[in-house]
């Protein structure tokens, strides 16, 4: 699995946008997008991939959860590469609604949508078993102090990103976190459960 992430225009506010190819281009991996961002310089960027030959440029998108910064350029990618999109709310561009545990191929490696509600209603996260992948969005996952108000859906959402084996964590806003995952879960969840927590 091959991830390239696209950061787009600085001076436009957006997430973060990853790419996700297989490692040799083979037919039968599958293109994928993983939240569009706002910056329609990503037709560009993608056009100059190499994605292999005899492929769909882009063949899938996933949307982490519905706020404009993570989906807006889905109006300039859809009529670009007519990829199959999935998100929480189906519409214009939506083909097909996730459902918690459902399984999806991205490059080439099978993963798993997960309902991670806490930053929003309709944040969900694609996992990579195989390789101890996790793409998560704008949930929050590194809580570095106590304090504050979290919902009970978060704290389910934290114990069970905390259960997974990880490697890595590709955040929406952040750099990639690669080092002392699972330290940095038990912390976040011993400070979360320290703060205010309600329905």
């Amino acid at each position: 699995m091959q991830v390239t992430t696209f950061i787009g225009d600085p001076s436009i506010y957006t997430a973060r946008s990853f790419f996700v190819r297989g490692t040799w281009n083979a037919i039968a991996d599958v293109n994928t997008l993983i939240d569009t961002g706002r910056d329609d310089g990503i037709v560009e960027f993608i056009n100059n991939l190499n994605t292999g030959l005899g492929k769909k440029k882009l063949e899938l998108v996933i949307l982490t959860h519905e706020h404009f910064d993570h989906t807006n350029s889905l109006k300039t990618l859809k009529p670009a590469f007519n990829p199959h999109v999935i998100g929480l709310a189906k519409g214009q561009y939506v083909d097909e609604i996730p459902k918690d545990g459902m399984k999806v191929k991205i490059g080439d490696c099978q993963a798993e949508i997960l309902f991670t509600p806490g930053h929003s209603n309709d944040s969900i996260s694609i996992y990579v078993p195989e390789n101890g992948t996790l793409f998560s969005g704008d949930t929050l996952l590194n809580i570095k102090s106590p304090g504050g108000t979290y919902t009970k859906e978060y704290v389910e959402t934290l114990k069970r990103i905390s259960s997974l084996k990880l490697n890595i964590i590709y955040s929406s806003h952040d750099e990639p976190i690669v080092n002392d995952i699972d330290k940095m879960l038990q912390f976040s969840m011993k400070n979360v459960m320290a703060s205010q927590i309600i329905n």
